[in-house]
């Protein structure tokens, strides 16, 4: 079973990272498609996604999931928080019976490097020593640290839900604590302090918040 990594937050909030290594058969077999997606590759990713809810929590009734506006899936009568994130071939989901939750799962890749001013303020781009000419022995320490900041501003966003954010102006992050895998984060449109977990794999960032 492909289950890449998770982890038991706490007794009512959990996550995963699976690894796409099945057909879409497999997921139909198990999992309701609840829209429509065209595209091969990113309607097996929907499908593995919404599988990993129930292998978190069994009793989870995807079949009940909505979509808001904003394109969030909820569930009505908020029985589970929980949200959604898939990049290459992995889907990440966190679920809590308590808590509002958000998680995104990045593959790092260099040209990020090309639009982090769009993102990141001034004085982001330097608490986190991100100067414009890198080195050439930086670099690939620079996107892997870029993709981490860009995760964990889109953790917020899904933890927030409604939409409407400026990533660059509305989600400032501030101090990172590099032993517990934190960053401290002031989410200005709703005045919420948050700390985003972050985690580092081979190729591979997670992201997440929970409050």
């Amino acid at each position: 079973m492909p289950i890449f990594f998770q982890q038991q937050i706490n007794e009512n909030t959990r996550l995963g990272v699976w690894k796409i290594e099945e057909s879409e058969e497999f997921f139909k077999g198990n999992v309701p498609q609840h829209r429509d997606v065209t595209h091969p590759h990113k309607r097996l990713q929907h499908l593995a996604g919404r599988f990993l809810l129930q292998y978190l929590f069994p009793d989870f009734p995807y079949e009940l999931i909505q979509i808001a506006d904003t394109r969030k899936p909820f569930l009505p009568d908020a029985q589970y928080h929980f949200s959604i994130s898939h990049c290459g071939d992995y889907a990440a989901a966190i679920v809590s019976k308590e808590s509002r939750v958000g998680i995104d799962v990045e593959i790092p890749v260099e040209k990020i490097e090309k639009i982090m001013y769009k993102f990141l303020s001034e004085k982001e781009l330097d608490r986190f020593s991100l100067v414009p000419d890198v080195g050439q022995a930086d670099e690939v320490d620079n996107f892997n640290e870029v993709t981490t900041l860009w995760s964990a501003k889109e953790a917020v966003f899904k933890w927030y839900g409604d939409g409407g954010v400026d990533f660059r102006k509305q989600i400032q992050l501030l101090n990172r604590n590099d032993e517990n895998k934190t960053i401290d984060c002031f989410f200005s449109k709703s005045e919420s302090e948050l700390v985003v977990n972050y985690k580092q794999f081979d190729g591979l960032v997670l992201a997440w918040v929970v409050s």
